[in-house]
Protein backbone atom coordinates (compact mmCIF):
# COMPACT_ATOMS: atom_id res chain seq x y z
CA UNK A 1 0.00 0.00 0.00
CA UNK A 2 1.51 3.18 -0.88
CA UNK A 3 1.88 5.72 2.25
CA UNK A 4 2.57 9.00 2.15
CA UNK A 5 3.62 11.72 5.00
CA UNK A 6 2.22 15.35 4.86
CA UNK A 7 1.51 18.01 7.28
CA UNK A 8 -2.18 19.37 8.64
CA UNK A 9 -3.13 22.64 9.34
CA UNK A 10 -5.89 23.56 11.05
CA UNK A 11 -5.21 25.57 12.85
CA UNK A 12 -2.50 24.36 14.56
CA UNK A 13 -0.14 21.47 12.61
CA UNK A 14 0.14 17.80 13.14
CA UNK A 15 2.47 15.34 11.10
CA UNK A 16 0.24 12.50 10.02
CA UNK A 17 0.68 9.51 7.55
CA UNK A 18 -1.88 9.16 4.72
CA UNK A 19 -2.88 5.92 3.04
CA UNK A 20 -6.17 4.82 2.66
CA UNK A 21 -8.98 6.46 0.64
CA UNK A 22 -9.57 10.23 0.95
CA UNK A 23 -12.32 9.43 3.10
CA UNK A 24 -9.92 7.75 5.10
CA UNK A 25 -7.80 10.43 4.93
CA UNK A 26 -10.48 12.98 6.35
CA UNK A 27 -11.24 10.32 9.50
CA UNK A 28 -7.37 10.89 10.56
CA UNK A 29 -7.51 14.69 10.18
CA UNK A 30 -10.80 14.63 12.25
CA UNK A 31 -8.81 12.98 15.03
CA UNK A 32 -5.85 14.14 14.63
CA UNK A 33 -6.87 17.86 15.30
CA UNK A 34 -10.41 17.61 17.04
CA UNK A 35 -12.13 18.62 14.19
CA UNK A 36 -15.23 17.21 11.61
CA UNK A 37 -13.47 17.43 8.51
CA UNK A 38 -15.27 17.48 5.42
CA UNK A 39 -12.60 18.91 3.30
CA UNK A 40 -9.02 19.01 1.91
CA UNK A 41 -7.07 21.74 0.39
CA UNK A 42 -3.22 21.74 -1.23
CA UNK A 43 -1.40 25.41 0.02
CA UNK A 44 -2.33 26.94 -2.82
CA UNK A 45 -5.95 26.68 -2.42
CA UNK A 46 -6.69 23.85 -4.53
CA UNK A 47 -9.63 21.59 -3.44
CA UNK A 48 -7.45 17.62 -3.08
CA UNK A 49 -11.10 15.27 -4.20
CA UNK A 50 -8.13 12.20 -4.67
CA UNK A 51 -5.89 11.18 -2.83
CA UNK A 52 -3.08 10.08 -5.48
CA UNK A 53 -3.12 13.99 -5.50
CA UNK A 54 -1.31 13.86 -2.25
CA UNK A 55 3.01 13.81 -2.34
CA UNK A 56 5.18 13.26 0.21
CA UNK A 57 5.66 16.39 2.42
CA UNK A 58 2.81 18.32 1.05
CA UNK A 59 1.09 20.98 3.34
CA UNK A 60 -2.46 20.32 3.72
CA UNK A 61 -5.40 22.18 4.91
CA UNK A 62 -8.38 20.65 6.30
CA UNK A 63 -11.74 22.68 7.39
CA UNK A 64 -14.99 21.67 8.38
CA UNK A 65 -16.75 23.38 5.53
CA UNK A 66 -15.65 26.93 5.59
CA UNK A 67 -14.16 28.56 2.75
CA UNK A 68 -10.15 27.94 2.49
CA UNK A 69 -8.34 30.77 3.53
CA UNK A 70 -4.37 30.99 3.53
CA UNK A 71 -3.22 31.13 6.94
CA UNK A 72 -0.10 33.42 5.78
CA UNK A 73 -2.63 35.96 4.21
CA UNK A 74 -5.07 38.76 5.54
CA UNK A 75 -8.31 36.32 5.71
CA UNK A 76 -10.91 39.20 5.87
CA UNK A 77 -12.83 38.69 2.67
CA UNK A 78 -13.69 41.80 0.84
CA UNK A 79 -16.42 43.95 1.15
CA UNK A 80 -19.78 42.51 -0.75
CA UNK A 81 -18.62 38.97 -1.29
CA UNK A 82 -19.41 37.32 1.52
CA UNK A 83 -19.71 33.68 1.25
CA UNK A 84 -17.56 33.99 -1.55
CA UNK A 85 -16.16 30.78 -1.56
CA UNK A 86 -18.43 28.51 -0.70
CA UNK A 87 -20.88 30.10 -3.59
CA UNK A 88 -21.52 26.95 -5.81
CA UNK A 89 -22.47 27.44 -9.55
CA UNK A 90 -23.53 25.46 -12.06
CA UNK A 91 -22.35 25.79 -15.65
CA UNK A 92 -24.07 24.90 -18.82
CA UNK A 93 -21.61 23.79 -20.98
CA UNK A 94 -22.50 23.55 -24.64
CA UNK A 95 -25.78 20.98 -22.98
CA UNK A 96 -23.32 19.44 -20.35
CA UNK A 97 -23.52 20.35 -16.62
CA UNK A 98 -20.94 21.05 -14.52
CA UNK A 99 -20.98 22.10 -10.75
CA UNK A 100 -17.97 23.96 -8.59
CA UNK A 101 -18.18 26.99 -6.15
CA UNK A 102 -16.64 30.66 -7.58
CA UNK A 103 -13.51 29.98 -5.53
CA UNK A 104 -12.44 27.37 -8.28
CA UNK A 105 -13.11 29.51 -11.09
CA UNK A 106 -11.44 32.32 -9.82
CA UNK A 107 -8.42 31.58 -7.32
CA UNK A 108 -5.92 29.73 -9.19
CA UNK A 109 -5.50 32.04 -12.57
CA UNK A 110 -7.32 36.03 -11.05
CA UNK A 111 -6.63 37.06 -14.41
CA UNK A 112 -8.54 34.72 -16.35
CA UNK A 113 -11.71 34.69 -18.80
CA UNK A 114 -13.37 32.58 -16.27
CA UNK A 115 -12.25 34.66 -13.14
CA UNK A 116 -13.67 38.09 -14.50
CA UNK A 117 -16.75 36.13 -16.03
CA UNK A 118 -17.52 34.82 -12.23
CA UNK A 119 -15.47 37.45 -9.95
CA UNK A 120 -18.36 39.31 -8.79
CA UNK A 121 -22.09 38.47 -9.30
CA UNK A 122 -23.72 39.03 -12.18
CA UNK A 123 -20.97 41.07 -13.47
CA UNK A 124 -20.62 39.76 -17.04
CA UNK A 125 -24.92 39.50 -17.50
CA UNK A 126 -24.37 35.44 -17.75
CA UNK A 127 -27.26 33.97 -19.55
CA UNK A 128 -28.96 31.25 -17.24
CA UNK A 129 -31.17 28.42 -18.71
CA UNK A 130 -34.08 26.97 -17.37
CA UNK A 131 -32.47 25.53 -14.56
CA UNK A 132 -30.07 28.47 -13.62
CA UNK A 133 -26.54 27.13 -14.78
CA UNK A 134 -24.69 29.67 -16.28
CA UNK A 135 -24.39 29.19 -20.39
CA UNK A 136 -20.74 28.33 -21.57
CA UNK A 137 -21.14 27.79 -25.47
CA UNK A 138 -18.10 25.90 -25.67
CA UNK A 139 -16.95 22.03 -26.25
CA UNK A 140 -17.58 20.10 -22.62
CA UNK A 141 -15.27 17.55 -23.42
CA UNK A 142 -12.43 20.15 -23.59
CA UNK A 143 -13.77 21.56 -20.72
CA UNK A 144 -13.66 19.30 -18.33
CA UNK A 145 -9.67 18.83 -17.68
CA UNK A 146 -9.56 23.01 -17.27
CA UNK A 147 -11.79 22.62 -14.58
CA UNK A 148 -10.14 19.77 -12.92
CA UNK A 149 -6.63 21.91 -13.71
CA UNK A 150 -8.48 24.77 -11.45
CA UNK A 151 -9.90 22.32 -8.71
CA UNK A 152 -6.55 20.70 -7.68
CA UNK A 153 -3.60 21.94 -9.74
CA UNK A 154 -3.46 18.70 -11.86
CA UNK A 155 -3.32 18.06 -15.47
CA UNK A 156 -5.45 14.86 -16.14
CA UNK A 157 -6.64 14.20 -19.68
CA UNK A 158 -8.70 11.19 -20.57
CA UNK A 159 -8.06 8.91 -23.02
CA UNK A 160 -9.07 9.73 -26.25
CA UNK A 161 -9.16 13.20 -25.78
CA UNK A 162 -7.58 15.38 -27.53
CA UNK A 163 -4.79 18.08 -26.15
CA UNK A 164 -5.42 20.33 -28.81
CA UNK A 165 -8.62 20.90 -28.19
CA UNK A 166 -8.11 21.46 -24.79
CA UNK A 167 -4.80 23.57 -25.11
CA UNK A 168 -7.63 25.71 -27.78
CA UNK A 169 -10.03 26.07 -24.83
CA UNK A 170 -6.97 27.30 -22.46
CA UNK A 171 -6.48 29.79 -24.85
CA UNK A 172 -9.75 30.86 -25.09
CA UNK A 173 -10.19 31.20 -21.33
CA UNK A 174 -6.58 32.42 -20.54
CA UNK A 175 -5.60 29.96 -18.32
CA UNK A 176 -2.21 30.72 -18.84
CA UNK A 177 -0.11 28.20 -16.73
CA UNK A 178 -2.20 25.04 -18.45
CA UNK A 179 -1.59 26.26 -21.84
CA UNK A 180 2.51 25.86 -20.40
CA UNK A 181 1.56 22.53 -19.14
CA UNK A 182 -0.12 21.27 -22.31
CA UNK A 183 2.37 22.67 -25.04
CA UNK A 184 4.83 20.77 -22.86
CA UNK A 185 2.53 17.65 -22.84
CA UNK A 186 1.28 17.93 -26.75
CA UNK A 187 5.38 18.19 -28.02
CA UNK A 188 6.34 14.85 -25.56
CA UNK A 189 3.44 12.88 -27.28
CA UNK A 190 4.31 13.76 -30.94
CA UNK A 191 5.96 10.70 -32.39
CA UNK A 192 10.05 11.47 -33.22
CA UNK A 193 10.59 12.69 -37.18
CA UNK A 194 10.94 10.43 -39.87
CA UNK A 195 14.28 10.60 -40.98
CA UNK A 196 14.01 7.14 -42.58
CA UNK A 197 15.76 7.08 -46.89
CA UNK A 198 12.87 7.48 -49.41
CA UNK A 199 12.19 4.12 -51.90
CA UNK A 200 11.95 4.16 -55.13
CA UNK A 201 8.34 2.96 -55.04
CA UNK A 202 7.24 6.17 -52.45
CA UNK A 203 9.42 8.27 -55.35
CA UNK A 204 7.95 7.01 -58.65
CA UNK A 205 4.25 7.32 -56.64
CA UNK A 206 4.97 11.25 -55.69
CA UNK A 207 6.07 11.45 -59.06
CA UNK A 208 3.15 10.11 -60.55
CA UNK A 209 1.07 12.59 -58.51
CA UNK A 210 2.65 15.44 -59.20
CA UNK A 211 1.32 17.56 -62.86
CA UNK A 212 4.12 18.18 -65.29
CA UNK A 213 4.13 21.54 -65.21
CA UNK A 214 4.91 21.70 -61.31
CA UNK A 215 8.28 22.26 -59.89
CA UNK A 216 9.25 19.67 -57.75
CA UNK A 217 11.14 20.34 -54.64
CA UNK A 218 12.87 17.77 -52.48
CA UNK A 219 15.45 20.25 -50.97
CA UNK A 220 16.98 18.43 -47.56
CA UNK A 221 15.12 14.78 -48.11
CA UNK A 222 16.80 11.98 -47.88
CA UNK A 223 17.07 9.31 -50.77
CA UNK A 224 20.01 7.56 -49.23
CA UNK A 225 20.61 4.09 -51.25
CA UNK A 226 17.91 4.76 -53.28
CA UNK A 227 17.21 3.29 -56.58
CA UNK A 228 16.46 6.19 -59.24
CA UNK A 229 17.88 4.68 -62.04
CA UNK A 230 16.36 5.59 -65.74
CA UNK A 231 13.77 7.77 -63.74
CA UNK A 232 12.73 11.21 -65.50
CA UNK A 233 14.68 13.71 -62.73
CA UNK A 234 14.60 17.04 -65.15
CA UNK A 235 14.35 20.23 -63.58
CA UNK A 236 13.64 18.97 -59.82
CA UNK A 237 15.35 20.65 -57.22
CA UNK A 238 17.60 18.19 -54.78
CA UNK A 239 19.36 20.99 -53.03
CA UNK A 240 21.01 20.01 -50.00
CA UNK A 241 19.22 16.28 -50.51
CA UNK A 242 21.02 13.14 -49.69
CA UNK A 243 21.82 11.05 -52.76
CA UNK A 244 24.31 9.97 -50.95
CA UNK A 245 24.94 5.58 -52.67
CA UNK A 246 22.08 5.90 -55.08
CA UNK A 247 21.38 4.49 -58.29
CA UNK A 248 21.03 7.30 -60.85
CA UNK A 249 22.29 5.49 -64.03
CA UNK A 250 20.93 6.40 -67.16
CA UNK A 251 18.76 8.89 -65.19
CA UNK A 252 17.90 12.50 -66.65
CA UNK A 253 18.99 14.89 -64.71
CA UNK A 254 18.60 17.71 -67.27
CA UNK A 255 18.95 21.17 -65.59
CA UNK A 256 18.42 19.70 -62.06
CA UNK A 257 19.52 21.29 -59.27
CA UNK A 258 21.91 19.60 -56.91
CA UNK A 259 23.30 22.43 -55.16
CA UNK A 260 25.11 21.30 -52.24
CA UNK A 261 23.64 17.75 -52.28
CA UNK A 262 25.61 14.45 -50.89
CA UNK A 263 26.34 12.04 -54.34
CA UNK A 264 29.28 10.20 -52.46
CA UNK A 265 29.62 6.82 -53.58
CA UNK A 266 26.47 6.99 -55.98
CA UNK A 267 26.24 5.58 -59.82
CA UNK A 268 25.02 7.88 -62.38
CA UNK A 269 26.88 6.13 -65.35
CA UNK A 270 24.63 6.97 -68.58
CA UNK A 271 23.04 9.86 -66.90
CA UNK A 272 21.94 13.29 -69.00
CA UNK A 273 23.12 16.14 -67.07
CA UNK A 274 22.95 18.60 -68.91
CA UNK A 275 22.99 22.73 -67.48
CA UNK A 276 22.84 20.22 -64.06
CA UNK A 277 23.71 22.84 -61.10
CA UNK A 278 25.87 20.87 -58.51
CA UNK A 279 27.80 23.92 -57.01
CA UNK A 280 29.56 22.74 -53.73
CA UNK A 281 28.24 19.34 -53.91
CA UNK A 282 29.80 16.60 -52.81
CA UNK A 283 30.19 13.56 -55.18
CA UNK A 284 33.52 11.91 -53.70
CA UNK A 285 34.01 8.63 -55.13
CA UNK A 286 31.01 8.84 -57.31
CA UNK A 287 30.84 7.08 -60.72
CA UNK A 288 29.86 9.22 -63.77
CA UNK A 289 31.21 7.20 -66.51
CA UNK A 290 30.11 8.27 -69.95
CA UNK A 291 28.06 10.85 -68.55
CA UNK A 292 26.59 13.83 -70.93
CA UNK A 293 27.04 17.09 -69.45
CA UNK A 294 26.82 19.24 -72.81
CA UNK A 295 23.95 21.49 -73.70
CA UNK A 296 23.60 22.15 -77.59
CA UNK A 297 21.12 25.07 -76.56
CA UNK A 298 24.41 26.41 -74.72
CA UNK A 299 23.19 26.26 -71.33
CA UNK A 300 26.60 25.26 -69.22
CA UNK A 301 26.39 22.31 -66.29
CA UNK A 302 27.96 24.17 -62.98
CA UNK A 303 30.08 22.26 -60.66
CA UNK A 304 31.93 24.67 -59.24
CA UNK A 305 33.29 23.95 -55.90
CA UNK A 306 32.37 20.44 -56.09
CA UNK A 307 34.02 17.71 -53.78
CA UNK A 308 35.32 15.43 -57.31
CA UNK A 309 38.01 13.27 -55.40
CA UNK A 310 38.18 10.06 -56.75
CA UNK A 311 35.22 10.07 -58.79
CA UNK A 312 35.39 8.17 -62.61
CA UNK A 313 34.09 10.71 -65.52
CA UNK A 314 35.79 8.67 -68.03
CA UNK A 315 34.00 9.08 -71.62
CA UNK A 316 31.92 12.32 -70.30
CA UNK A 317 31.12 14.85 -72.41
CA UNK A 318 31.67 18.06 -70.51
CA UNK A 319 32.06 20.73 -72.85
CA UNK A 320 32.22 23.69 -72.04
CA UNK A 321 31.22 22.81 -68.53
CA UNK A 322 32.25 25.26 -65.29
CA UNK A 323 34.47 23.28 -62.69
CA UNK A 324 36.41 26.33 -61.42
CA UNK A 325 37.92 25.61 -58.00
CA UNK A 326 36.27 21.95 -57.94
CA UNK A 327 38.56 19.19 -56.21
CA UNK A 328 39.31 16.29 -58.52
CA UNK A 329 42.32 14.88 -57.19
CA UNK A 330 42.71 11.19 -57.71
CA UNK A 331 39.39 11.66 -60.38
CA UNK A 332 39.82 9.44 -63.53
CA UNK A 333 39.03 12.02 -66.50
CA UNK A 334 40.46 9.39 -69.24
CA UNK A 335 39.08 10.38 -72.75
CA UNK A 336 36.87 13.26 -71.57
CA UNK A 337 35.60 15.86 -73.52
CA UNK A 338 36.56 19.31 -71.72
CA UNK A 339 36.75 21.06 -74.28
CA UNK A 340 36.48 24.74 -73.44
CA UNK A 341 36.01 23.93 -69.78
CA UNK A 342 36.53 25.95 -67.20
CA UNK A 343 38.73 24.58 -64.57
CA UNK A 344 40.55 27.58 -63.13
CA UNK A 345 42.07 27.13 -59.83
CA UNK A 346 40.65 23.39 -60.34
CA UNK A 347 42.93 20.95 -57.94
CA UNK A 348 43.96 18.53 -60.48
CA UNK A 349 46.08 16.26 -58.48
CA UNK A 350 46.88 13.41 -59.72
CA UNK A 351 44.28 13.21 -61.94
CA UNK A 352 44.02 10.88 -65.29
CA UNK A 353 43.94 13.05 -67.81
CA UNK A 354 45.31 10.64 -70.88
CA UNK A 355 43.25 11.10 -73.75
CA UNK A 356 41.08 14.54 -72.89
CA UNK A 357 40.57 17.25 -75.56
CA UNK A 358 41.37 20.08 -73.61
CA UNK A 359 41.06 22.64 -76.11
CA UNK A 360 40.44 26.10 -75.48
CA UNK A 361 40.35 24.77 -71.77
CA UNK A 362 40.92 27.49 -69.07
CA UNK A 363 43.17 25.67 -66.63
CA UNK A 364 44.95 29.26 -64.99
CA UNK A 365 46.23 28.53 -61.65
CA UNK A 366 45.18 24.79 -61.67
CA UNK A 367 46.84 22.13 -60.09
CA UNK A 368 48.34 19.23 -62.22
CA UNK A 369 51.09 17.81 -59.86
CA UNK A 370 51.27 14.60 -60.80
CA UNK A 371 48.68 14.23 -63.28
CA UNK A 372 48.83 12.26 -66.50
CA UNK A 373 48.43 13.66 -69.60
CA UNK A 374 49.57 10.77 -72.22
CA UNK A 375 48.32 10.93 -75.71
CA UNK A 376 46.03 14.33 -75.30
CA UNK A 377 44.16 15.08 -78.32
CA UNK A 378 44.99 18.92 -77.60
CA UNK A 379 48.56 19.41 -76.35
CA UNK A 380 48.73 21.49 -72.91
CA UNK A 381 50.63 24.38 -73.07
CA UNK A 382 51.87 24.74 -69.47
CA UNK A 383 53.50 28.34 -69.27
CA UNK A 384 51.61 30.38 -66.24
CA UNK A 385 48.40 29.16 -66.58
CA UNK A 386 48.78 26.19 -64.20
CA UNK A 387 50.99 24.85 -61.35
Amino acid sequence: MCQNSCLFSSPSPSVVAVYGTLSDLLSVASSKLGIKATSVYNGKGGLIDDIALIRDDDVLFVCEGEPFIDPQTDSKQPEGLSGFHTDWLTLNVGGRYFTTTRSTLVNKEPDSMLAHMFKDKGVWGNKQDHRGAFLIDRSPEYFEPILNYLRHGQLIVNDGINLLGVLEEARFFGIDSLIEHLEVAIKNSQPPEDHSPISRKEFVRFLLATPTKSELRCQGLNFSGADLSRLDLRYINFKMANLSRCNLAHANLCCANLERADLSGSVLDCANLQGVKMLCSNAEGASLKLCNFEDPSGLKANLEGANLKGVDMEGSQMTGINLRVATLKNAKLKNCNLRGATLAGTDLENCDLSGCDLQEANLRGSNVKGAIFEEMLTPLHMSQSVR
